[in-house]
């Protein structure tokens, strides 16, 4: 309401006199207001006898001894926690097992998503004085140097690192410990090659062809972690003197650059959307997701990944304690149920990616569907962060400018 509709309402009571403070009385009020006869618009206060007030104040104390009793601590069972776990867009994992973590450590867990990976690191690293969160998940491998630099992760060997396969245990001294692991590569429809009488793609090198023009999607780089991991692939297949010479190529090829992962997927891809390209950069599980989300049941998948030698880029993603957590027991038992068989064996069909944990059972979806790459490319965490940017800005000279 605004200053001149307040004011409205007390006109004609008394004169409107900026000096003046207007005051209304409340009832039981231990002195009275009678207005001055002189028409000035004061007020005088008129005071009872003391013994009236005397007794009035006796009254009120006694009402405050006895709200204060009734406020007063009792003894209870202690309030749980509250324990924040800092993530990407995303995570994702079944209400039933972050209700099981809940219960059995007494402790509310707040899932705060803030943004994509490098986003959310980002936020991390700038609060690092007073930690937004107490765990940090989705440190990739291609942001691992950049958060171990940065300092704000706690050591821990969890207990549950004896059944973490030792090969993506990137960081010797525990400050981020590896969850998951997926490979980013190509994908192809299928039934659009077999239509069409062209052979699906085996390898990098095959979308440079002739016959391959104007057939392949990618995210771009700066924009989309998929879209680095391929950018990554590329670099660890054709090293960092050949790269560009490959990815000038594929531009004369009519490569198309889409700005993330779910514009390439759902909207140029043919095998998800009405779009033109049967070739889009994805991960190699995703051919066990469109098993999984088909309205009908299907006996073989609609697409299939490329994952021949050097084809692809494993991510690897990790957990960590923050540095600063009020929180250290509650957020050591998180990092260890993230660990454990049952939040491993709920990862695939939540996040489809793969766990790391060798005794988690994958999904039988996974099994018939999802592949692994045996000999992805390789480029060190420690070459990404010192080469990133380089790479990004030579990258869109190239392919964009």
């Amino acid at each position: 309401m605004n200053a001149g509709a307040r004011n409205t309402g007390l006109r004609g009571a008394v004169p409107d006199r900026p000096d003046l403070i207007r005051i209304m009385p409340a009832e039981e009020c231990l002195c009275n207001f009678q207005p001055s006869t002189s028409g000035d618009g004061f007020f005088y206060l008129l005071f009872p006898p003391v013994e009236t007030i005397m007794t009035k104040m006796t009254t009120i104390a006694a009402g405050v001894l006895t709200l204060c009793c009734l406020l007063a601590p009792v003894s209870v069972p202690a309030a749980e926690k509250t324990l924040t776990l800092m993530t990407h867009d995303s995570f994702n994992v079944s209400k039933e097992l972050i209700a099981r973590f809940e219960e059995e450590n007494n402790v509310t867990l707040r899932v705060f998503k803030a943004g994509d990976a490098g986003a959310a690191l980002v936020q991390a690293i700038l609060s690092r004085g007073n930690p937004m969160a107490d765990v940090f998940y989705g440190v990739d491998n291609t942001f691992l140097s950049r958060a171990l630099k940065a300092d704000i992760f706690l050591p821990y060997a969890s207990p549950q690192l004896g059944n973490i396969d030792f090969r993506f245990r990137l960081d010797p001294d525990n400050r981020l410990l590896p969850v998951d692991y997926g490979d980013v590569c190509l994908n192809y429809d299928k039934s659009w090659f077999a239509a069409n009488d062209i052979a699906p793609p085996g390898n990098l090198e095959d979308l440079v062809k002739p016959q391959y023009k104007g057939l392949t999607v990618v995210e771009n780089p700066a924009t989309s972690s998929p879209g680095m991991a391929f950018l990554l692939a590329t670099i660890g297949r054709f090293g960092e003197n050949g790269y560009l010479e490959y990815w000038k190529k594929l531009r004369a090829n009519d490569v198309l650059v889409a700005n993330g992962w779910e514009d390439a997927y759902f909207s140029h891809f043919t095998a998800a959307s009405k779009g033109s390209r049967p070739i889009v950069v994805s991960y190699a599980s995703s051919p066990a997701a469109a098993v999984h989300y088909s309205e009908k049941p299907l006996d073989t998948a609609p697409t299939a990944a490329v994952t021949t030698d050097a084809s692809a880029f494993r991510q690897v993603e990790f957990v960590g304690i923050l540095k600063g957590t009020k929180n250290l027991e509650k957020a050591q038992k998180l990092v260890d149920f993230m660990l454990a068989r049952p939040f491993q064996e709920d990862i695939p069909l939540q996040m489809f990616v793969f766990p790391t944990n060798r005794k988690a059972t994958l999904p039988e979806v996974f099994i018939k569907f999802a592949v692994v790459a045996e000999k992805p490319a390789v480029v060190a965490p420690a070459a990404i962060e010192k080469n990133r940017e380089k790479w990004l800005e030579a990258w869109t000279d190239a392919v964009l400018r």
